[in-house]
């Protein structure tokens, strides 16, 4: 990963959990964390087409943080 870009983050909760999608907009790759509300988490490297915003934006993603996003992915929310 480039280290010079500014990634974009969305998220989107459901009945069993959340998702959280992190998206460097210069080469459509990143990663989706789903969440379980029992605590389990699973990572996931994607690559997008030039759609996924729109994609994002029909399946009801809203703007997440840089912030939530590492919190999970890094163990250090409290769900175990």
């Amino acid at each position: 990963m480039n280290p010079h870009i500014v990634h974009q983050y969305f998220k989107k909760e459901l009945e069993e959990g959340i998702i959280i999608v992190q998206v460097d907009p210069t080469s459509l790759k990143g990663v989706e964390l789903l969440i379980s509300k029992n605590g389990g988490m699973q990572k996931n490297k994607r690559d997008f087409d030039e759609d996924i915003y729109e994609d994002l934006a029909a399946d009801n993603f809203v703007d997440a943080s840089p912030l939530e996003f590492n919190l999970y992915l890094k163990g250090l929310t409290g769900i175990k």
